[in-house]
């Protein structure tokens, strides 16, 4: 078992979102001299080899990985996910990267607002006002009314939205598929289906487009290598609200390198989303921890189980 080690794993979380903000950057760069299609494509097949050869080594291989007993919803997981990286990667061409992250960050107030329709979870009256908070941050990010209204800002708004979806879907197959199976249903279905869409806008690339392919796909085993690892060594409750920091890198990269400009309303509005997101984070691990201590109250201690209660009938010697 491995050690389970906090700090470790935060690092690793910090680590992972910086790779998968420099992804981000290379991904705008070749989006925005090839289809996107294609480019995702070619990002898939190096990413379903590199879930075929963690697999592999897993115990019991590559049967045991693609076991499950929803095959048709862990194949549309795979294929929802890779639709949102296109979704977001065309985000990235259009909107650039700093407007595109700041109206994606809301993903974890749609994960909070679908649980209850898709999971049957209950949502509280503070997460609502949280998920609320947050979506006044999205209004003021888009600016309906005041400027004329880019419907090209919708679209990130549909890659949080698939992206949520995708979140509680993988929860909801988790009750009975392990971690690798879903990871191995991602890759290889992803890649099946981005193969089957992008193979048709296929372009000639130049050769130094093709390093910046190989950078691209190696980054991306990179990252999911590294957010694999801090899912090993910490609780995911821990980690998962410093992911949040690959907005800011990647508005960095957006800024410093494609020439992004931070309007004063995204830096506002995206405080506010990234504020109500973490509250709803640290209500979903409240909640969890609150579980579990009742559940270790709820269970009978050595004595409870051996001592009858005072009011229960007592065998006399004579008895069997």
């Amino acid at each position: 078992m491995i050690e389970q080690n906090t700090r470790k794993g935060i690092f690793l979380m910090i680590a992972t979102t910086i790779v998968f903000a420099i992804q981000d950057g290379i991904s705008r760069h070749l989006a925005g001299e090839y289809n996107v299609m294609m480019v995702v494509m070619i990002r898939y097949w190096f990413f379903a080899a590199f879930v075929i050869a963690i697999s592999a080594r897993k115990a019991g291989g590559l049967k045991a990985a693609a076991a499950t007993n929803q095959p048709f919803l862990q194949a549309f997981r795979g294929v929802l996910l890779a639709a949102e990286i296109c979704v977001a990667v065309l985000s990235f061409t259009l909107l650039g990267l700093v407007e595109s992250h700041a109206i994606f960050a809301c993903y974890p107030l749609l994960v909070a607002a679908l649980s209850g329709p898709i999971l049957g979870e209950k949502v509280g009256w503070r997460r609502w006002a949280a998920i609320g908070t947050g979506f006044i941050g999205i209004l003021i990010i888009l600016e309906p009314g005041v400027t004329v209204f880019a419907i090209e800002a919708l679209i990130p708004l549909a890659s949080a939205l698939m992206f949520a979806v995708y979140g509680l879907l993988t929860r909801y197959v988790s009750r009975q598929d392990s971690a690798a199976t879903s990871f191995f249903w991602t890759g290889i279905t992803g890649a099946i289906f981005m193969t089957a869409v992008g193979i048709w806008f296929w372009e000639a690339m130049a050769p130094t487009d093709w390093i910046w392919m190989g950078f691209l796909c190696m980054s991306g085993a990179l990252g999911h290598y590294l957010l694999i690892r801090a899912y090993e060594v910490a609780e995911a409750s821990a980690v998962q609200p410093f992911a949040y920091l690959q907005m800011p890198f990647s508005s960095i990269i957006g800024i410093l390198i494609f020439g992004d400009v931070l309007r004063e309303n995204v830096a506002l509005g995206a405080g506010l989303v990234v504020a109500a997101g973490l509250f709803t984070l640290f209500r979903a691990r409240a909640k969890e921890k609150a579980e579990q201590i009742n559940a270790v109250a709820a269970v009978p201690t050595n004595a409870d189980a051996v001592t009858p209660p005072s009011d229960a009938p007592r065998k006399s010697e004579g008895s069997p």
